[in-house]
C-alpha cells in the first residue's frame, strides 16, 4: 500500500495554495475556561463547502490523467466528501456524480447540486450508498473516488495540520474527529513529521465505532451505524487510514451523540461557530479528556460547519434539558 508521506503534504499544500484561502486557527476565552487549559481550534468550517475535505478534493482532482477527466468521477458520501469533489469538480471543469443516502442532510444535497454534481440518491445508509456508487463506477467506467482509500486525499487534508502547527508551533495535543480516518490520518502524517512528540487524539461517535474498535484491534472491522454525526457516520473501516492510524495514532475516544450535541452548542456559545456533529466532535473528547489535558496546549478540529436546522434544534433540546 503505498502511504502518503510528508512530502505528499507539503506538495499538495502548494498544489492548492491557489485555491484555497488558509482558514483560521482561534482561541477563545470560553473555551479555555470550559477545558481548564490552552485550546485553538481550526475553522475548517471556513472553507467554501463549509468542511475540512476540500482540501483533498482539490489535490486529487487536480492530478486526474485526461482520461480519467473525460471519464467523470464519482463518489459515495453523507455529504462533506461529496461537496468536495463536486466543488473541485467544477473547479477544473470534470462531471461530477454522488451517491448519497436517502435521508441525507437536504442542505448538503443542495450544494452539491448547486455546484454541477448528478447527487444520486441510494440506501438507507451511508454503507448502502457506497456499494452502490462502486457498482456504477464498475459499469460506466468513472473514476471512483473512495473517501478514505485515497493517498492524494489524505495528503491534501493534512494540509490543515500543517497550517495549525505553522500559526502556533506551541501545540502539543492535536483532537481530530474520524468517520473513515482520512483526516486523522492525515493529521498524524503532518503533526509526527514535524515533531513525533506531539500527540495525536483521534475521536468517533459511539453509535458508529468501527474505526475505533478496527484500531483497537488491528484489524478492519464493520460496527453498528446509528449516530446523527454524518461526518461520523460510517460502517466499516477504510484500509488506508486504519494502516495510517494504527501506526501513528497516540489515542482514540469514543463520546456518545448527546456529548456531541452539547459540544454543538458550547461552540455556539464560547466559540462564536457554528459546527456540524463531526465538526464538535472533538471539543467532547477534549471535554470528556479535560483532566490529562491540563498544562498542554490542544488543537482540536471543527472539520465543518454543515449542521442542518434539525441537528440545531436537537442540540438545543439536549443542553436546555
Amino acid at each position: 500500500m503505498n502511504l502518503p508521506t510528508l512530502r505528499d503534504v507539503l506538495h499538495a499544500q502548494q498544489r492548492i495554495r491557489p485555491y484555497l484561502a488558509r482558514t483560521p486557527l482561534h482561541r477563545y476565552p470560553a473555551l479555555d475556561e470550559l477545558l481548564g487549559t490552552a485550546v485553538y481550534v481550526k475553522h475548517e468550517n471556513y472553507q467554501p463547502v463549509g468542511a475540512f475535505k476540500v482540501r483533498g478534493g482539490i489535490n486529487l482532482i487536480s492530478q486526474l490523467s485526461p482520461d480519467e477527466r473525460a471519464r467523470g468521477v464519482i463518489a459515495a458520501s453523507t455529504g462533506n466528501h461529496g461537496q468536495s469533489v463536486a466543488y473541485a469538480a467544477r473547479l477544473f471543469g470534470v462531471q461530477a456524480r454522488i451517491v448519497v443516502p436517502e435521508r441525507a442532510n437536504p442542505g448538503k444535497v443542495a450544494a452539491m447540486q448547486g455546484m454541477g454534481a448528478e447527487v444520486i440518491a441510494h440506501g438507507p445508509s451511508f454503507d448502502a450508498a457506497r456499494e452502490h456508487c462502486e457498482q456504477l463506477a464498475a459499469a460506466h467506467g468513472y473514476r471512483y473516488i473512495h473517501s478514505g482509500d485515497e493517498p492524494l486525499l489524505i495528503a491534501g487534508v493534512a494540509t490543515e495540520t500543517l497550517e495549525m502547527l505553522e500559526d502556533q508551533p506551541a501545540l502539543d495535543t492535536i483532537i481530530v474527529p474520524i468517520g473513515g480516518g482520512s483526516g486523522a490520518a492525515g493529521a498524524c502524517i503532518a503533526a509526527h513529521g514535524v515533531d513525533r512528540g506531539i500527540r495525536v487524539i483521534g475521536v468517533q461517535a459511539e453509535g458508529a465505532p468501527s474505526a475505533y474498535q478496527s484500531w483497537q484491534q488491528r484489524a478492519l472491522l464493520s460496527a453498528p451505524n446509528s449516530t446523527f454525526a454524518e461526518g461520523l457516520s460510517t460502517g466499516s473501516a477504510f484500509a488506508m487510514p486504519q494502516a495510517i492510524l494504527q501506526r501513528e495514532l497516540d489515542d482514540f475516544v469514543l463520546v456518545n451523540d448527546d456529548a456531541i450535541r452539547q459540544a454543538m452548542v458550547w461552540m455556539l456559545e464560547r466559540a462564536h461557530t457554528l459546527a456540524e456533529g463531526a465538526g464538535a466532535a472533538a471539543l467532547a473528547a477534549a471535554y470528556q479528556l479535560r483532566s490529562e489535558l491540563q498544562g498542554h496546549t490542544v488543537g482540536i478540529v471543527c472539520s465543518g460547519g454543515n449542521s442542518s436546522l434539525d441537528h440545531l434544534r436537537q442540540a438545543l433540546a439536549v443542553a436546555n434539558a
